[in-house]
Protein backbone atom coordinates (compact mmCIF):
# COMPACT_ATOMS: atom_id res chain seq x y z
CA UNK A 1 0.00 0.00 0.00
CA UNK A 2 1.50 3.61 -0.75
CA UNK A 3 2.15 5.38 2.36
CA UNK A 4 0.01 8.43 1.48
CA UNK A 5 -2.86 6.27 1.35
CA UNK A 6 -1.96 4.62 4.78
CA UNK A 7 -1.47 7.96 6.38
CA UNK A 8 -5.35 9.23 4.64
CA UNK A 9 -6.74 6.07 6.23
CA UNK A 10 -5.10 6.01 9.51
CA UNK A 11 -5.84 9.76 10.50
CA UNK A 12 -9.12 10.18 8.60
CA UNK A 13 -7.88 12.81 6.39
CA UNK A 14 -7.43 13.42 2.76
CA UNK A 15 -4.90 12.00 0.35
CA UNK A 16 -3.30 15.53 -0.21
CA UNK A 17 -3.03 16.51 3.56
CA UNK A 18 -1.31 13.02 3.96
CA UNK A 19 1.04 13.93 1.05
CA UNK A 20 1.65 17.16 2.89
CA UNK A 21 2.37 15.84 6.13
CA UNK A 22 4.71 12.97 4.63
CA UNK A 23 6.41 15.94 2.34
CA UNK A 24 7.16 17.87 6.38
CA UNK A 25 9.02 14.69 7.38
CA UNK A 26 6.76 13.85 10.04
CA UNK A 27 6.53 10.34 8.98
CA UNK A 28 8.61 7.61 9.92
CA UNK A 29 8.36 3.96 8.96
CA UNK A 30 9.87 1.33 11.07
CA UNK A 31 11.97 4.35 12.84
CA UNK A 32 13.37 6.30 9.69
CA UNK A 33 11.58 9.80 7.96
CA UNK A 34 9.92 8.62 4.58
CA UNK A 35 9.42 11.62 2.55
CA UNK A 36 8.41 10.05 -0.54
CA UNK A 37 4.62 9.30 -1.01
CA UNK A 38 4.57 6.25 -3.15
CA UNK A 39 6.41 4.50 -0.78
CA UNK A 40 5.20 1.23 -0.21
CA UNK A 41 4.32 -0.07 3.58
CA UNK A 42 2.60 -3.12 4.76
CA UNK A 43 -0.28 -2.16 7.09
CA UNK A 44 -0.28 -5.70 8.59
CA UNK A 45 4.13 -5.66 9.55
CA UNK A 46 5.16 -1.80 9.21
CA UNK A 47 5.09 0.74 11.85
CA UNK A 48 4.28 3.73 10.97
CA UNK A 49 4.84 7.00 13.08
CA UNK A 50 2.96 10.64 13.07
CA UNK A 51 4.67 12.69 14.81
CA UNK A 52 6.35 9.71 16.80
CA UNK A 53 2.64 8.15 18.18
CA UNK A 54 1.76 5.54 16.31
CA UNK A 55 -0.73 5.18 13.60
CA UNK A 56 -2.99 2.21 13.44
CA UNK A 57 -4.63 1.97 10.01
CA UNK A 58 -8.15 1.99 9.35
CA UNK A 59 -9.56 -0.17 6.74
CA UNK A 60 -13.09 1.98 7.19
CA UNK A 61 -13.74 5.76 6.54
CA UNK A 62 -17.21 7.63 8.24
CA UNK A 63 -18.19 11.04 7.59
CA UNK A 64 -20.86 13.65 8.43
CA UNK A 65 -21.62 15.87 5.62
CA UNK A 66 -23.99 18.46 5.62
CA UNK A 67 -25.98 18.62 2.34
CA UNK A 68 -27.16 21.61 0.78
CA UNK A 69 -29.81 22.01 -1.34
CA UNK A 70 -29.41 21.84 -5.17
CA UNK A 71 -27.28 18.39 -4.85
CA UNK A 72 -28.64 14.89 -5.11
CA UNK A 73 -27.42 11.78 -3.38
CA UNK A 74 -26.13 9.69 -6.14
CA UNK A 75 -22.72 8.96 -7.02
CA UNK A 76 -23.25 10.38 -10.56
CA UNK A 77 -26.06 12.55 -12.25
CA UNK A 78 -25.88 13.82 -15.76
CA UNK A 79 -27.68 17.03 -14.83
CA UNK A 80 -27.10 17.89 -11.26
CA UNK A 81 -24.21 18.22 -8.32
CA UNK A 82 -23.74 15.10 -6.76
CA UNK A 83 -22.54 14.89 -2.81
CA UNK A 84 -19.83 13.36 -3.96
CA UNK A 85 -18.50 16.57 -5.32
CA UNK A 86 -18.64 18.14 -1.68
CA UNK A 87 -16.24 15.13 -0.51
CA UNK A 88 -12.51 16.28 -1.99
CA UNK A 89 -10.32 13.60 -2.50
CA UNK A 90 -12.50 11.23 -0.72
CA UNK A 91 -14.99 11.09 -3.68
CA UNK A 92 -12.27 8.59 -4.88
CA UNK A 93 -12.64 6.18 -1.72
CA UNK A 94 -16.21 3.88 -2.58
CA UNK A 95 -18.08 5.90 -0.74
CA UNK A 96 -21.72 4.68 -0.03
CA UNK A 97 -24.34 7.45 1.30
CA UNK A 98 -26.35 6.21 3.52
CA UNK A 99 -30.32 7.23 3.47
CA UNK A 100 -30.85 9.61 0.20
CA UNK A 101 -32.29 12.96 0.60
CA UNK A 102 -34.34 14.77 -2.10
CA UNK A 103 -32.23 17.54 -3.93
CA UNK A 104 -34.52 20.54 -2.34
CA UNK A 105 -34.45 18.94 0.65
CA UNK A 106 -30.62 19.42 3.30
CA UNK A 107 -29.21 17.87 6.13
CA UNK A 108 -27.08 14.70 7.39
CA UNK A 109 -25.57 12.20 4.91
CA UNK A 110 -23.71 9.93 6.05
CA UNK A 111 -20.62 8.72 3.96
CA UNK A 112 -18.83 4.97 4.61
CA UNK A 113 -16.99 2.91 2.68
CA UNK A 114 -18.00 0.38 5.20
CA UNK A 115 -20.41 -1.49 2.97
CA UNK A 116 -21.95 -3.47 6.08
CA UNK A 117 -23.02 -0.38 8.70
CA UNK A 118 -24.62 1.47 5.58
CA UNK A 119 -26.72 -1.84 4.86
CA UNK A 120 -27.91 -1.83 8.70
CA UNK A 121 -28.60 1.57 8.71
CA UNK A 122 -30.85 1.61 5.40
CA UNK A 123 -32.38 -2.16 5.77
CA UNK A 124 -35.61 -1.52 7.01
CA UNK A 125 -36.08 -4.19 9.59
CA UNK A 126 -33.49 -2.97 11.58
CA UNK A 127 -35.75 0.25 12.18
CA UNK A 128 -32.62 3.10 12.39
CA UNK A 129 -34.28 5.78 13.45
CA UNK A 130 -33.72 9.16 11.25
CA UNK A 131 -35.20 12.67 12.72
CA UNK A 132 -36.06 15.81 10.75
CA UNK A 133 -36.72 19.38 11.02
CA UNK A 134 -40.52 20.44 9.31
CA UNK A 135 -41.18 23.74 8.42
CA UNK A 136 -44.89 24.52 6.85
CA UNK A 137 -47.25 26.89 6.03
CA UNK A 138 -49.70 24.84 8.30
CA UNK A 139 -49.50 24.82 11.93
CA UNK A 140 -49.32 21.07 13.62
CA UNK A 141 -52.04 19.66 16.25
CA UNK A 142 -52.32 16.89 18.33
CA UNK A 143 -54.39 15.11 16.27
CA UNK A 144 -50.89 15.00 13.29
CA UNK A 145 -49.17 13.69 16.96
CA UNK A 146 -51.84 10.77 17.28
CA UNK A 147 -51.42 10.08 13.72
CA UNK A 148 -47.78 9.53 13.22
CA UNK A 149 -48.03 7.84 15.85
CA UNK A 150 -50.53 5.26 14.67
CA UNK A 151 -49.28 5.19 11.49
CA UNK A 152 -51.39 5.82 7.99
CA UNK A 153 -51.47 4.98 4.33
CA UNK A 154 -48.64 6.27 1.68
CA UNK A 155 -47.17 5.17 -1.72
CA UNK A 156 -43.77 3.14 -2.14
CA UNK A 157 -41.41 3.40 -4.44
CA UNK A 158 -43.47 1.45 -6.79
CA UNK A 159 -46.90 2.92 -6.29
CA UNK A 160 -48.40 0.57 -3.95
CA UNK A 161 -50.12 1.50 -0.78
CA UNK A 162 -48.90 1.15 2.46
CA UNK A 163 -49.32 1.60 6.07
CA UNK A 164 -46.43 4.04 8.07
CA UNK A 165 -44.67 2.51 11.00
CA UNK A 166 -45.35 4.96 14.09
CA UNK A 167 -43.65 7.96 13.74
CA UNK A 168 -42.84 10.89 16.64
CA UNK A 169 -43.78 13.92 15.69
CA UNK A 170 -42.51 16.90 18.36
CA UNK A 171 -44.49 20.36 17.81
CA UNK A 172 -42.06 23.04 17.99
CA UNK A 173 -43.73 25.80 17.35
CA UNK A 174 -47.23 26.43 15.45
CA UNK A 175 -45.81 25.76 12.07
CA UNK A 176 -42.53 23.94 13.31
CA UNK A 177 -41.97 20.27 14.37
CA UNK A 178 -39.15 17.38 14.47
CA UNK A 179 -40.55 14.19 13.03
CA UNK A 180 -38.93 10.55 13.96
CA UNK A 181 -39.23 7.89 10.90
CA UNK A 182 -38.33 4.39 11.62
CA UNK A 183 -37.93 3.56 8.05
CA UNK A 184 -37.18 4.94 4.68
CA UNK A 185 -39.92 4.81 1.77
CA UNK A 186 -40.23 7.02 -1.34
CA UNK A 187 -40.37 10.86 -0.41
CA UNK A 188 -41.39 9.12 2.92
CA UNK A 189 -41.97 12.92 4.91
CA UNK A 190 -43.29 14.96 1.98
CA UNK A 191 -45.83 12.29 1.69
CA UNK A 192 -46.49 12.17 5.20
CA UNK A 193 -47.41 16.35 5.12
CA UNK A 194 -49.15 15.73 2.46
CA UNK A 195 -51.72 13.21 4.11
CA UNK A 196 -51.49 15.01 7.12
CA UNK A 197 -52.86 18.60 4.97
CA UNK A 198 -49.36 20.22 5.54
CA UNK A 199 -47.59 22.45 2.54
CA UNK A 200 -43.78 21.68 3.33
CA UNK A 201 -41.88 24.57 3.28
CA UNK A 202 -38.28 23.19 4.39
CA UNK A 203 -37.06 20.10 5.49
CA UNK A 204 -33.64 18.84 6.82
CA UNK A 205 -32.46 15.41 8.44
CA UNK A 206 -30.51 16.56 11.47
CA UNK A 207 -30.12 12.57 13.03
CA UNK A 208 -29.03 9.36 11.98
CA UNK A 209 -30.10 6.78 14.70
CA UNK A 210 -28.17 8.14 18.01
CA UNK A 211 -25.73 10.78 15.77
CA UNK A 212 -26.89 14.21 15.19
CA UNK A 213 -26.07 16.45 12.66
CA UNK A 214 -22.94 18.86 14.14
CA UNK A 215 -24.78 22.05 14.22
CA UNK A 216 -21.28 23.46 13.48
CA UNK A 217 -21.26 22.14 10.00
CA UNK A 218 -22.62 24.84 7.28
CA UNK A 219 -24.31 23.17 4.08
CA UNK A 220 -21.87 21.53 1.77
CA UNK A 221 -19.18 20.90 4.70
CA UNK A 222 -18.64 17.66 6.10
CA UNK A 223 -15.76 16.70 8.79
CA UNK A 224 -15.02 12.81 9.76
CA UNK A 225 -17.36 11.06 12.34
CA UNK A 226 -15.24 10.74 16.15
CA UNK A 227 -14.86 7.27 17.64
CA UNK A 228 -17.85 7.66 20.21
CA UNK A 229 -20.07 8.45 17.27
CA UNK A 230 -19.40 5.46 15.11
CA UNK A 231 -19.29 3.35 18.22
CA UNK A 232 -22.63 4.73 18.74
CA UNK A 233 -24.01 3.96 15.23
CA UNK A 234 -22.37 0.35 15.47
CA UNK A 235 -23.62 -0.57 19.01
CA UNK A 236 -27.03 0.29 18.00
CA UNK A 237 -27.24 -2.66 15.61
CA UNK A 238 -26.22 -4.48 18.57
CA UNK A 239 -29.00 -3.92 20.47
CA UNK A 240 -31.46 -4.18 18.00
CA UNK A 241 -30.04 -8.04 17.19
CA UNK A 242 -30.33 -8.65 21.19
CA UNK A 243 -33.78 -7.02 21.82
CA UNK A 244 -35.13 -9.48 18.42
CA UNK A 245 -33.82 -12.45 19.78
CA UNK A 246 -35.72 -11.64 23.34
Amino acid sequence: MRLDKFVSYALNISRSDSRHIIGAGRIKVNGRIVMKSDFSVDETRDAVDFDDERLAYRRFLYFMLNKPRGYVTSTRDPLHPTVLDLAGDYSKYNLFMTGRLDIDTEGFVLLTNDGKLAHKITSPKNNCRKKYYLLTEEGFGEEDIQLCREGFPIRDGKGRTVKTRPAELEILSDAEAYLTIYEGKHHQIKQMCRVLGKTLKYLKRIQIGPVALDPALKPGEYRPLTDEEINKLKNQFTLIAHSNKL
